[in-house]
């Protein structure tokens, strides 16, 4: 790798243009003899050696100008992919330049990326902050990179390998006949293939860097006729897999229609139904995931910018995340996660319709008393959260249990770590998660996230009994409990947020708007937190808007008095 990377940067466009334009120019006076050569032959009448000898010629002639053609439209097409993906490379290989530049790195023409100009008189309690944010940015150059490098590569293959046959084995046009037909032949010979995104999911850094050396029209061509490339993969910009997902959309419903009666007359035929197979567990399935796209397109149609950010079919329950606004320009994003029982069809909706509410109160605040910005809201249910059904409870993705919280805080991380990657500048990340769902978004937060604000509520413990271990700004941390919400007492996977050292607090109790004096209504109970007009909902919007205007509160009760954890236990 030593200095190829510093040879990739120095790449143009230009000189394969020019060379493609003189053979643009050869290929057009070539296919002007095509009359000519169709209409060549021996005289009426001619007979004999000579006849034949140049009727053969004029064969052999013939061939030899449609192996002619068939290079010169070959090398071409080859060229011309070739300065496409050169366009596309060196916009990647800019954008990583200037993330590098931007925050005071180096990419090196090894490729070797260093921190040259780290930031200086750092305050104590803002070192873990700043390192944790250089670690995300160096880890996501090296990624692009690597991906590149890979486009170098990938681009030069596809180059060599057309001009290579060319040399050493010329264009194979015995199977067609006349310089037209030749000509369309060395342009399917000459055609680069496509680079298809990184292996497996894929990091966020890979993806974007992937996506970013792609041509517009190459992203134009996957959008089209590759969506499930890009749907749900992290660092891809949102306003992309939004087209590609509701594309998908239509797709998907089909297949799980075409699915569904298949099963339904398997089981019809079967004397014994399901009841020696999985074909009834599987129908259920199936029959979800149709509930799912019809509650997803219900959603999308209200009024108002959504964008549909996650669509996944591939576990026994649909997966998705819908959007309130524009994720890849607000100023400020906030991502919600719900908890126990939450599912596409039955909690998509009325979860939209919250985030859709505080998208309207938190750009209300902004627009009265903060700095004007715009915002986004995500519903997110990207993970198989507990449900209360008898397969759900005995199993290992048991409410009681962490097994899901962990493996949807993995996805999870990978979806926050993706904002600010898909995006030229970083928004305002705020991280909201309810009941299980905000140990899930512990789990998440565990992991270097990008995310700058973190509110968790009506929470049975997140994660951890440390608050050290969840990776935002110090003084960032909030929790919100209401009254007689029994889960906020739990303290099941963690100690009770409530008695956390450094977790602030926010009131879910009756108070006055700070500025105007309104009234703001109390919460009781788990599941009203987000009841528009309430406290606990006025503080989730200042906070998303990055404002401190918080009303503070800790709301504590006789719960909290048994929830308090004994010191050497956590």
């Amino acid at each position: 790798m030593a200095g190829f990377y510093g040879q990739v940067r120095d790449w143009k466009s230009g000189p394969l243009d020019d060379a493609e334009g003189e053979l643009k120019n050869l290929s057009e006076r070539l296919l002007s003899l095509s009359d000519e050569f169709s209409q060549m032959g021996a005289p009426a009448g001619w007979v004999g050696t000579a006849a034949e000898a140049a009727t053969n010629k004029r064969v052999a002639v013939t061939e030899g100008m449609e192996q002619i053609v068939a290079s010169v439209a070959a090398a071409r097409k080859a060229l011309m992919g070739a300065s496409d993906g050169i366009l596309g490379l060196s916009h990647g290989i800019k954008e990583a330049d200037n993330l590098a530049r931007a925050h005071g790195f180096s990419i090196g023409d090894d490729g070797t990326v260093r921190d040259v100009n780290p930031p200086q008189d750092v305050p104590e309690d803002q070192r873990d902050d700043i390192r944790r944010e250089r670690e995300r940015i160096q880890a996501e150059l090296l990624d692009r990179v690597e991906q590149n490098l890979r486009r170098a590569h990938d681009i030069d293959d596809d180059l060599a390998r057309v001009l290579g046959t060319l040399v050493c084995v010329g264009a194979d046009t015995s199977e067609v006949t006349g310089l037209a037909a030749a000509a369309a032949l060395g342009e399917d010979m000459g055609a680069s293939s496509l680079l298809e995104p990184p292996t497996g999911n894929g990091t966020p850094g890979d993806n974007a860097a992937w996506w970013d050396s792609l041509s517009p029209d190459e992203q134009r061509f996957v959008i089209e006729n590759h969506p499930g490339w890009i749907g749900n993969r992290d660092g891809i910009p949102f306003t992309a897999r939004d087209e590609a997902n509701q594309a998908r959309l239509e797709t998907e419903k089909d297949k799980l229609l075409a699915e569904a009666a298949r099963i339904r007359a398997e089981l019809d035929d079967n004397l014994f139904g399901g009841l020696f197979t999985n074909a009834d567990a599987r129908l259920e399935q199936v029959e979800e995931h149709l509930a799912a796209i019809d509650t997803i397109e219900k959603t999308l149609a209200e009024p108002g910018e959504r964008q549909l950010l996650l669509l996944d079919f591939s576990n026994p329950r649909a997966e998705a995340a819908i959007a309130n606004g524009n994720v890849d320009t607000a100023d400020h994003v906030a991502v919600f996660t719900p908890g126990l029982t939450s599912n596409v069809p039955d909690s998509m909706g009325s979860y939209d319709n919250d985030m859709d509410y505080l998208n309207q109160r938190s750009v209300d605040e902004l627009d009265k008393y903060g700095d004007g910005g715009s915002v986004a809201t995500v519903t997110w249910i990207g993970y198989q959260a507990p449900q209360l059904s008898a397969g759900s409870l005995l199993s290992s993705e048991s409410v009681v249990f962490d097994d899901a919280a962990k493996a949807g805080g993995a996805k999870l991380t990978s979806f926050l770590q993706g904002i600010d990657t898909a995006r030229d500048t970083d928004a305002h990340l705020t991280a909201l998660g309810h009941s299980y769902g905000s140990t899930t978004t512990g789990f998440a937060l565990q992991q270097n996230t990008g995310v700058d604000e973190a509110v968790f509520f009506g929470s049975p413990g997140i994660g951890t009994g440390d608050l050290d271990d969840i990776q935002v700004p110090d003084g960032h941390a909030t929790y919100i409990e209401a009254k007689n919400d029994a889960v906020g007492d739990f303290g099941h996977f963690g100690i009770d947020p409530s008695h956390m050292d450094g977790m602030g607090h926010a009131s879910s109790s009756e108070a006055r708007h700070p500025d105007d004096g309104r009234l703001l209504s109390e919460v009781t109970g788990h599941t009203s937190y987000l009841n528009d007009g309430s406290t606990s909902q006025y503080n989730m919007s200042v906070i998303v808007g990055g404002m401190d205007r918080v009303v503070e509160g800790a709301n504590r009760g006789i719960g909290d008095v048994g929830s308090w954890p004994i010191p050497g236990t956590y």
